[in-house]
């Protein structure tokens, strides 16, 4: 009987373990940023840079271990903030579920593991890495409180990922790395500002800024707007012939403009409604728009 209860007690500890790393690591973000690597890293390998499922494996690891890592020093610097909001205040630390100590330790521990694994594929990968997760810790982190350009300074770390892959494929940075970084690098605005509306009420009591003028107004629905068109752009310059080995079929180009599309009618309709509802319907496009352009451009890679 005893032998059963202690390891019940056991059971439910090593869950409740798992379920607290879950949450400061942001499985679901993290994963998310994995697949964008991912992604990069099928557009990237060749003849010249054969496939590898050593590498894949080991940039899904690190990555993870990275953006981890990242995600568990954002928790340690905003855990008071966390504690003012709705959508944070249940997160590990300011829930008293994790100690500040034990949060630094795994972060510690994530990034020197991270970097270790993405320096293994390659110089270039685990220097990515580490620039990624420096200008979001250090920088992007104390700007979100200070200034609304926080989202501009954050959409570099953000836009790293993707063009991650392709750099651990080949072992370098080139026009065709650039245009994955600024496909996503555009993403990043219409993206966040969308957060940043429908959660205005709530980031208020952390004293964020998230929207470029600080308020849910016109002018910020109109910068939604120009920036999902410039992201319509960046994503068909693969068809136009001047981005290197990184190309897509004009068929793969159509269907990657209708995506554009659909993810243009969200923001315009956000213009047009300026309400929370509408906002976070964009923000569920969004994050489908990334995920399936990510996809075709895979697709289209196979089949051409």
């Amino acid at each position: 009987m005893k032998i059963t209860l202690k390891a019940s007690h056991n059971e439910v500890s090593a869950r409740s373990l798992f379920a607290d790393f879950v949450a400061i690591t942001k499985a679901r973000l993290a994963i998310s940023v994995v697949f964008s690597s991912v992604a990069g890293y099928l557009l990237g390998f060749s003849d010249e840079h054969p496939f590898s499922w050593l590498t894949l494996f080991l940039l899904a690891v690190g990555g993870y271990c990275m953006v981890g890592a990242s995600n568990v020093f954002n928790q340690i610097i905003e855990k008071d903030l966390d504690a003012l909001m709705d959508r944070t205040k249940n997160r590990p630390i300011p829930a008293g579920k994790v100690t500040v100590k034990g949060a630094f330790a795994l972060g510690a521990v994530l990034t020197i593991a991270g970097l270790a694994i993405l320096y293994s594929i390659n110089p270039k990968t685990a220097m990515f890495g580490a620039i990624s997760i420096f200008l979001y810790v250090s920088v992007y982190t104390p700007l979100k409180t200070k200034t609304p350009l926080s989202v501009f300074v954050g959409a570099f770390p953000g836009a790293i990922p993707f063009m991650l892959g392709w750099v651990a494929a080949v072992g370098r940075f080139d026009i065709e790395a650039g245009t994955l970084f600024l496909i996503q690098f555009f993403w990043q605005f219409p993206h966040f500002w969308a957060i940043g509306w429908f959660l205005f009420d709530d980031y208020k009591k952390g004293g964020f800024f998230m929207l470029p003028t600080g308020k849910k107004d016109k002018k910020t629905a109109i910068q939604i707007i120009l920036y999902t068109i410039w992201l319509i752009v960046a994503s068909l310059l693969p068809v136009a012939g001047y981005t290197g080995q990184f190309k897509i079929s004009i068929y793969a180009a159509a269907i990657v403009l209708l995506l554009g599309v659909w993810m243009l009618m969200a923001a315009i309709k956000l213009y047009k409604k300026m309400d929370a509802q509408t906002a976070k319907k964009l923000m569920l496009v969004s994050v489908s728009y990334i995920s399936l352009l990510q996809v075709i451009y895979v697709i289209d890679k196979f089949l051409r």
